[in-house]
C-alpha cells in the first residue's frame, strides 16, 4: 500500500489548505512496486496515473478521508509506503459558502488532522505490516527524521531534504536516506524516482514480514 499526493483540508466551497505534494514519488513508487510483481493499493489525494493490472487507486481528499482509507486498506497489506504529505491542520468550522474579501483581514481557527501513522499503533495487524514513513525536511534532517521515527513507532523512514536544488516537492528528481532504529540503512543520492523507487523496492522486499515457517 502507497500513499500519495498532499491533502487538502477546505475552508469554503472553493478554497483549501494544502501543501506543494505533486504525489510523483507516491506514483513512482506505486510503479516500481508493479514492476516487481507486487499487487498495489494507492491511495492519493493527487491526480491517479493511467489504470494499469494490477493497480488499485483509491481517490481521497483530506487527512480524514485517507486517514479511513488506510486503516479499511492494512487489513489486506504487507508494507505501508506513507509517501502522502498529510496536510498537519484543518479548519475548525468549514464555511458553508464562499468567503468574500474583507479589508479588514480573516483569521482561521485551525485545529490538528488526524495523525495516521500514530493512530496505526492500535490497528489489529500493525505487528504483520512493515510500516515506512517519510519525512521531508528543511533542516536538522536527521535528527529530525529520527525523532518522527521512534514518535510514530515506525519500521523504516525516508528522508529527504526538500529545501534541496531538483529534489523538492513536485521535482522529477529525488535523494533519500532510509533510517530505522539504529541509524541510516540506505543513502541514494540523486536520481528520476522511479529509479530511487527501485532502490527502495530493493530494500524493503528483503525486510518485509516472512511468514510462519
Amino acid at each position: 500500500m502507497v500513499t500519495a499526493g498532499g491533502t487538502r483540508e477546505p475552508i469554503d466551497p472553493v478554497r483549501f489548505l494544502g501543501n506543494r505534494s505533486s504525489g510523483k514519488m507516491g506514483n513512482a513508487l506505486a510503479a516500481a512496486f508493479r514492476e516487481a510483481g507486487a499487487e498495489v493499493e494507492l491511495i492519493t489525494a493527487a491526480p491517479p496515473p493511467p489504470a494499469v493490472q494490477g493497480l488499485r487507486v483509491a481517490e481521497v481528499e483530506t487527512a480524514a478521508q485517507m486517514h479511513d482509507a488506510v486503516w479499511a486498506a492494512l487489513d489486506r497489506a504487507d508494507l505501508l509506503l506513507m509517501a502522502a504529505a498529510v496536510a498537519d491542520y484543518r479548519l475548525r468550522w468549514v464555511a458553508e459558502h464562499k468567503l468574500k474579501k474583507s479589508a479588514a483581514g480573516m483569521t482561521l481557527e485551525l485545529v490538528p488532522t488526524v495523525d495516521i501513522l500514530e493512530s496505526l499503533r492500535t490497528h489489529p495487524r500493525r505487528s504483520e505490516v512493515l510500516v515506512v514513513g517519510f519525512a521531508a525536511e528543511t533542516d536538522h534532517l536527521l535528527v529530525n527524521a529520527m525523532d518522527k521515527l521512534r514518535r510514530k513507532g515506525l519500521d523504516l523512514i525516508v528522508l529527504n531534504d526538500v529545501s534541496a536544488p531538483g529534489v523538492g516537492m513536485g521535482a522529477d528528481d529525488n535523494a533519500v536516506t532510509v533510517l530505522d532504529k539504529d541509524g541510516a540503512v540506505l543513502t541514494v543520492q540523486r536520481d528520476a524516482k522511479l529509479e530511487v523507487a527501485r532502490r527502495l523496492v530493493v530494500l524493503l522486499s528483503e525486510r518485509l514480514p516472512r511468514p510462519p515457517s
